[in-house]
């Protein structure tokens, strides 16, 4: 997937009110950007770090900057939650996750479970599949980890996905990890607890767990390996 062009370089100042950061510009001039991730951005949000903005031009937006990377230890991470669901859909597109091979149509925000709406749904002749996706960026040693934050929301997908499989359909959490200095994935449990229990009961009654390293740099960001889950 490639990002906007072009991508512009700042210095990060601070975040806060999860969707707002200050940054310094090259020329030393500081501005307000659009911080498109409601987490916690644990490790990602350091005052000092390097990070890469893009730029709208849309005149009904208060902010035309947004955050779109940010560089850790000399890695990129993607921060942007927008971003995943159309990483995801492309790579299935490609036919790079053997996993959802198969599939002939494929559809995005699509209503079902409670009021909520699955971030993709496919078809073929094998039927439905529910994917739910979410962005990774938390890293624990070499394990990246979900969620950064006490998710009510997160929970409630896991519980969805499991009545969707309990009536006989195909449902599938999806983990993008959008750096590449992870190995390894498992849930956060020190943060969410209650987020890693659903996410093991999930797998039990046959929600199927995938969690997938993302190449993430100023050129675009695309899917490269799968990182084990480990749930123990």
């Amino acid at each position: 997937m490639k990002l906007p062009k072009p991508l512009y370089e700042a210095t990060l100042i601070r975040r806060y009110q999860r969707f707002l950061a200050d940054v310094t510009l090259p020329d030393g001039t500081t501005i307000t950007v659009h911080c498109p991730n409601s987490g916690s951005m644990t490790g990602c949000a350091k005052p000092g770090i390097p990070v890469l903005l893009s730029h709208s031009t849309n005149q009904k937006r208060k902010l035309a900057f947004t955050l779109e990377l940010v560089q850790v230890d000399g890695h990129w991470v993607g921060i942007n939650t927008m971003r995943p669901n159309a990483l995801v859909r492309e790579a299935i597109s490609q036919g790079i996750v053997p996993e959802l091979a198969g599939y002939t149509d494929i559809r995005a925000e699509v209503r079902y479970g409670s009021n909520s709406r699955i971030d993709l749904l496919l078809s073929g002749p094998a039927g439905l599949c529910h994917v739910e996706v979410k962005n990774v960026t938390l890293l624990c040693g070499e394990r990246a980890m979900f969620p950064d934050a006490v998710t009510t929301r997160g929970q409630k997908h896991l519980r969805e996905l499991m009545q969707v499989v309990s009536a006989g359909g195909r449902g599938v959490i999806f983990f993008v990890v959008q750096r590449e200095d992870a190995r390894t994935f498992g849930p956060a449990d020190s943060i969410d607890p209650e987020y890693g229990r659903l996410l093991r009961l999930a797998v039990r009654n046959g929600v199927e767990a995938l969690a997938y390293q993302a190449h993430v740099g100023p050129e675009g960001i695309y899917l490269t390996r799968q990182l084990q889950i480990i749930l123990d």
